[in-house]
C-alpha cells in the first residue's frame, strides 16, 4: 500500500452511518476499515494497525470508554476521534483528557468530520515526532530546523552573488577578492549545514553490507591526494594493511565518510612536511573478532587539556572547523557500528586515531 494512504477505522453499530462515512473518506483518499462492535474493532486494530479510529461511545458489547482504553493498550500510537450522540459531550471531553484527539457530535456534516480527521492526523504526527525525539538531545532536535533556516537564504545569497559576478569587472582585484571571500564563506556554511544534517541523520539498515576496510582506506587516499596540493611531496604515506583482514558488516558510505574525516583531519594537522601512517590488523579476543585501523600523523598534535573534548559537537581547534566532523565519526563508529574510537596525541608530535570495529555488527 502507498505509504501516504492513511487507514481509518470506523467503529459504530449504525451501519447506514458507517456506509456514508466510508464512501466519503474513500472519496477523500483514505483506506477505510469498518467494525460494528468493540470486539471486531479490537481485532481490526491488532491486525490492520490503522492510524486513526472513529469510535462511537454507545456500542452493543462494550462501552466506548472501555473500548478506547483497550485500543490504547493495543496500540498507544493510534489516534482516536470520539463520535457521540446528544448529551455525551461531557464524557467525550473527559476522554480527550485521557488521550482522545477530538470528538464530534451527531448529527454532523461530512466537512466537519473531514476537518476533525485532518487535525487529528496532524496532532498524531506531532506526538509521534516528539516520542522519536525523546532519546535525542535538544541540540540534535534543533539541527534540522537550523539547517533549514540557513540553507534557504544561503541559496538566495549564492544566486545573487552569481549575478553580481557576471555583471562585475573582476579585473578589479579588490572586487575579485571580495567575490572569492563570499564564495568561500557560502561554501563553509553549506558544509556546516550538511554536517548538521549528517549528525542527526538516522542510520539506513537496508544499506548494510560487507565492507572491505583496506579497500575503503585505499579509495580515501586517492580522494585526499586530490584535495591537498603537493600531496605526494608534502606528506609521505606509509601503509601497512593486513592482507587477510576480515570484512565488517556496516554501511559502506557512512564508514567511508568517517575515515575520510579522520584522514582529512590528519592531513590538515601536518603544517609543512610530515608522515601519515595507516595500519590495519585483525584482533581475535575473548569478546570476539575485531578489526583495528590506526591513522597516525606527525602533525601539530592536540593539547592534553583538549584531548577529552575531541569528538564533542562544535569542539574544534581549527580556525575554520565546524566541530562536527569528529562528532559525526564518533556517532558512525561508536553508535551505529558498535565500535570504539580512541585518540592518542601529544602537542607538537602528532596524533594517532584508532578505530576498532567488530567483524560482525548485525
Amino acid at each position: 500500500m502507498d505509504q501516504g494512504v492513511k487507514k481509518i477505522l470506523i467503529v459504530d453499530d449504525d451501519r447506514n452511518l458507517v456506509q456514508v462515512i466510508e464512501e466519503y473518506l474513500i472519496w477523500k483518499g483514505f483506506k477505510v476499515l469498518k467494525a460494528h462492535n468493540g470486539k471486531s474493532a479490537l481485532e481490526k486494530i491488532a491486525s490492520e494497525r490503522p492510524e486513526l479510529a472513529l469510535c462511537d461511545l454507545l456500542l452493543p458489547d462494550l462501552p466506548g470508554q472501555d473500548l478506547i482504553k483497550k485500543i490504547k493498550e493495543l496500540n498507544e500510537d493510534i489516534g482516536v476521534i470520539i463520535i457521540t450522540g446528544h448529551g455525551g459531550e461531557q464524557v467525550a471531553v473527559d476522554l480527550m483528557k485521557a488521550g482522545a484527539l477530538d470528538f464530534i457530535s451527531k448529527p454532523f456534516e461530512m466537512e466537519t468530520l473531514f476537518q476533525s480527521v485532518q487535525n487529528a492526523l496532524k496532532l498524531q504526527a506531532a506526538h509521534l515526532e516528539e516520542r522519536k525525539s525523546e532519546g535525542r538531545s535538544t541540540l540534535e532536535n534543533f539541527f534540522p530546523f537550523l539547517a533549514h533556516e540557513i540553507r534557504n537564504p544561503l541559496h538566495a545569497i549564492g544566486g545573487a552573488l552569481a549575478i553580481i559576478e557576471r555583471k562585475s569587472d573582476l579585473t578589479d582585484q579588490a572586487l575579485a577578492q571580495s567575490v572569492r571571500i563570499v564564495k568561500e564563506e557560502i561554501q563553509h556554511l553549506s558544509n556546516f549545514v550538511q554536517e548538521c544534517l549528517d549528525f542527526v541523520r538516522p542510520p539506513v539498515k537496508s544499506s548494510q553490507s560487507e565492507v572491505d576496510l583496506n579497500g575503503v582506506l585505499s579509495v580515501i587516499l586517492k580522494v585526499v591526494s586530490y584535495m591537498f596540493k603537493g600531496f605526494p611531496d608534502r606528506i609521505k604515506i606509509i601503509t601497512n594493511f593486513d592482507p587477510k583482514l576480515p570484512k565488517v558488516n556496516g554501511n559502506y558510505e557512512e564508514i567511508k565518510q568517517a575515515f575520510l574525516n579522520i584522514i582529512k583531519n590528519s592531513c590538515e594537522a601536518i603544517p609543512e612536511k610530515g608522515t601519515l601512517t595507516l595500519r590495519s590488523k585483525h584482533k581475535s579476543e575473548a569478546s570476539g573478532d575485531w578489526v583495528e585501523i590506526s591513522v597516525k600523523d606527525t602533525g601539530v598534535g592536540i593539547k592534553k587539556e583538549n584531548l577529552q573534548q575531541v569528538g564533542s559537537p562544535f569542539f574544534t581547534t581549527k580556525l575554520k572547523g565546524t566541530g562536527l566532523g569528529m562528532a559525526i565519526c564518533k556517532k558512525i563508529i561508536c553508535d551505529r557500528h558498535r565500535g570504539n574510537l580512541r585518540f592518542d596525541s601529544e602537542e607538537g608530535k602528532g596524533t594517532t586515531v584508532t578505530v576498532v570495529l567488530p567483524v560482525q555488527t548485525n
